[in-house]
């Protein structure tokens, strides 16, 4: 079986998988059958094994997943029965980390010396599909300036790749403040400035709220002006990281914003659940779906 297809066929039977999850016993909130905005959650956020998960998700009335290294060693067999699972409550599966444990090798978009380890990762990572690109921390001793080239040279690489491929890689900045000391790529500003020297349409931005509320705020402002070089949104709230709506900020009218710029890619759910985790996806899905409803 080609890896392509654990996460390739997710993204071409999405218009059928709403009807799917609402024909399911367990998808308590079933999607609406069309969805120009699709939504999705983190599976790292949730409790329980990958199955329990896959199936809180569907609870919920999500209509796709997205990976981290959960996939990391699967053989063909274990994907078979990924796929199969999801499958059967109706959910695609859109995006996952080429190098999840980015913090721990070599693999940095960031340091030229590592750019082939990195690449090699990207290269694996195709065979499954749509991917995340993390940039790397930053490396002491040498200016904003070089360290932005590599990360440029490395993206258009990177790119390069995705086009052969037919897919999409997404870049993603993470705040240096709170969770990710060191981190170099921190802002949703400097990650459109990269995607938009890139210059490639298989290569996107990751918008995560929470990581720019916390680094630089401005969030309405910044994501109006990126959406059309946007491939996913990530939603946690701030501080803690927790459900939409227990923080400082506005998600009825970020929605909205998101909405009003004619993004049709996806909404993740990235946070930490603060009660049951499936009552608290259904109430986070239903304020999105309320406040993007058309």
């Amino acid at each position: 079986m080609e890896r392509r297809s654990f996460v390739g066929s997710g993204l071409a039977a999405l218009a059928g998988m709403g009807r799917a999850a609402a024909q399911n016993p367990a998808a308590q909130n079933p999607p609406p059958p069309k969805a120009r905005i699709t939504s999705s959650v983190m599976l790292w956020t949730l409790k329980g094994t990958f199955e329990e998960k896959v199936e809180a998700a569907a609870r919920a009335g999500l209509q796709s997943v997205e990976l981290v290294g959960e996939h990391a060693g699967w053989q063909d067999a274990d994907i078979a029965r990924a796929r199969k699972h999801c499958a059967s409550f109706g959910l695609g599966m859109d995006t996952l980390i080429a190098t999840p444990d980015w913090a721990k090798r070599p693999v940095s978009m960031v340091d030229p010396a590592q750019r082939d380890n990195f690449l090699a990762d990207v290269k694996q990572a195709i065979a499954y599909a749509q991917i995340i690109l993390m940039a790397g921390n930053a490396i002491p001793g040498r200016t904003h300036e070089e360290q932005y080239a590599s990360l440029l040279e490395g993206a258009r690489r990177a790119g390069d790749l995705a086009a052969k491929a037919n897919l999409t890689m997404i870049v993603e900045p993470l705040n240096s403040l709170v969770n990710h000391k060191g981190f170099f790529l921190t802002t949703c500003t400097e990650g459109l400035k990269l995607i938009r020297e890139v210059d490639n349409p298989h290569v996107r931005l990751l918008f995560d709220i929470y990581h720019e509320q916390v680094q630089e705020g401005n969030v309405i402002r910044t994501l109006t002006e990126a959406a059309p070089l946007v491939a996913v949104f990530h939603v946690a709230d701030n501080p803690g990281r927790n459900d939409p709506g227990t923080g400082e900020i506005h998600y009825g009218n970020v929605y909205k914003a998101i909405q009003k710029t004619g993004y049709s890619g996806y909404v993740c759910m990235e946070y930490l659940p603060l009660g049951e985790q499936v009552a608290s996806l259904t109430k986070a899905v239903d304020d999105f779906r309320a406040a993007t409803a058309v």
